[in-house]
């Protein structure tokens, strides 16, 4: 993973974090696979699945009980991203504080990054 010794490649919030152990728990899955796939209208989207296992070259994060496992072609992409969940009146969802980001459709749905 692309990375700083002893700083984790992702980050959660408190909400994320209680929201990705919830969902885990009443699945049973292993813990929440995030990754990105080219689509769109920005170019590039993520994807977030909840898997039963760990594959062996993703890069797990754990934290209060969460568990995130990063796709390894998603890796460079998401280094230094914050994921949230938010809950207003109208939707609820989780969401990426990415760095990386340079452009962003408006709904937020799609993403670019530099020379992509």
């Amino acid at each position: 993973m692309f990375g700083i010794p002893g700083k984790p490649p992702v980050t959660m919030t408190p909400a994320a974090i209680a929201q990705i152990a919830k969902l885990m728990q009443r699945d049973g899955s292993f813990g929440l696979r995030i990754g990105v796939k080219k689509g769109g209208c920005a170019g590039m989207e993520y994807t977030m699945d909840f898997a039963p296992e760990a594959d062996p070259n993703d890069e797990v994060i754990e934290q209060g009980g969460a568990r995130v496992m990063i796709a390894p072609m998603a890796q460079m992409f998401l280094f230094g991203t914050e994921i949230d969940y938010e809950t207003s009146l109208l939707e609820s969802g989780f969401k990426f504080n990415n760095p990386n980001v340079t452009e962003a459709c408006g709904c937020g749905e799609s993403i670019k990054f530099e020379g992509m």
